[in-house]
């Protein structure tokens, strides 16, 4: 399996309302609930409106498109990361799913997954 390197920096953060959010970006991920309206974005783009965030975040993706029928991915791969400290932030979209890390725990990730037989493309 192919984990791709996203080469920005991103934060996670919680807004007070979407229409501030720049939809036009080409990287953001939006989630609303009863209670709150978060967003992962890349870091130059985060909203005036932010009511908390977390900067420091780098991501990768699992490379080509999921089938639904599929089970486990996500959660081999945080098992990998959990057994080295290392936390991780899951976003999941229709095709794959998205790992982000701390940046100063971005290179290790990558080298655990890749000594598990991951391999890691830019």
């Amino acid at each position: 399996m192919e984990l791709k390197r996203l080469d920005h920096d991103l934060t996670v953060c919680q807004v007070s309302s979407a229409a501030e959010i720049n939809l036009n970006t080409d990287f953001y991920f939006i989630g609303k609930t009863d209670e709150e309206i978060s967003l992962v974005c890349r870091t130059e783009n985060v909203p005036a409106n932010t009511i908390n965030r977390d900067d420091g975040w780098k991501g990768f993706r699992i490379q080509g498109v999921l089938d639904f029928s599929l089970i486990g991915i996500l959660s081999k791969l945080s098992g990998i990361l959990a057994e080295h400290q290392i936390g991780i932030f899951a976003v999941s979209t229709y095709n794959t799913d998205y790992i982000l890390v701390k940046q100063e725990n971005f290179e290790k990730a990558l080298q655990v997954l890749q000594a598990a037989g991951y391999a890691i493309v830019d």
